[in-house]
């Protein structure tokens, strides 16, 4: 059995399949859910789902297969097999370093300083817990990421409120948000447009990596 890791609910819906169990769960709550999960077994865990990009070239619904995920002074270092697995499986993939970071990274300014301070591509919230926790029972893991808004884009508050703890979204408070700032729409209306890129990347890619997720044969 593959354990797969998202933080929002479509990626979950994505991600499941046949020989896999899919926990969905954001980063502040993950470890709680997946500490018990690894203690039943598993084969390996996989971090999937939607990223920010950090660097410019990266555009919406682009593939990032991760070399390690940096989480502080940390330096996680994925499965070499299974990440070229994955990489021969999409092999338009970006192949780099991820950022952990605790909270998603809104401004473009703050996208591209921490590519210069950590050299990581992309960003994400839940890969830094899948490679700690993994890492240290000595678990096989990798991370393949879409990226969902480029490094160039900040981010409107109404895309960040209607973010639910459980990976849903919560369309009350983004109608909210918009009714107090209704500046934000055009942006908000790009996130759609990148979000809508993303989600169809992930379902073709998806499709190509197949139901053990690339997992190589021992």
């Amino acid at each position: 059995m593959i354990l797969v890791v998202t933080g929002l609910a479509f990626e979950a819906r994505i991600a499941a399949g046949l020989g896999v169990t899919v926990i969905c769960q954001q980063n502040a709550t993950l470890a709680d859910v997946l500490v018990p999960a690894l203690a039943e077994g598993c084969e390996g865990v996989v971090s999937f789902g939607t990223a920010g990009g950090l660097v410019d070239d990266l555009r919406p619904g682009a593939w990032v297969i991760a070399r390690s995920v940096i989480s502080g002074t940390r330096h996680f270092e994925t499965d070499p097999r299974w990440s070229q697995a994955l990489r021969d499986l999409l092999p338009d993939a970006r192949y780099g370093d991820l950022a952990g970071v605790p909270e998603p990274v809104v401004d473009t300014n703050d996208k591209h300083a921490l590519n210069r301070a950590t050299g990581a591509i992309a960003a994400d919230m839940e890969s830094q817990v899948v490679a700690r926790l993994a890492a240290a029972r000595e678990i096989s893991f990798v991370c393949c990421r879409v990226v969902i808004d480029p490094a160039e884009r900040s981010l409107p508050e109404a895309a960040l409120v209607g973010m639910r703890a459980d990976g849903s979204t919560d369309i009350g408070a983004v109608l909210k948000s918009l009714l107090k700032r209704p500046g934000q729409l055009p942006a908000l209306l790009a996130v759609a447009r990148d979000a809508a890129q993303a989600r169809k990347s992930l379902i073709q890619g998806r499709k190509k990596i197949g139901a053990q997720f690339g997992l190589p044969s021992a």
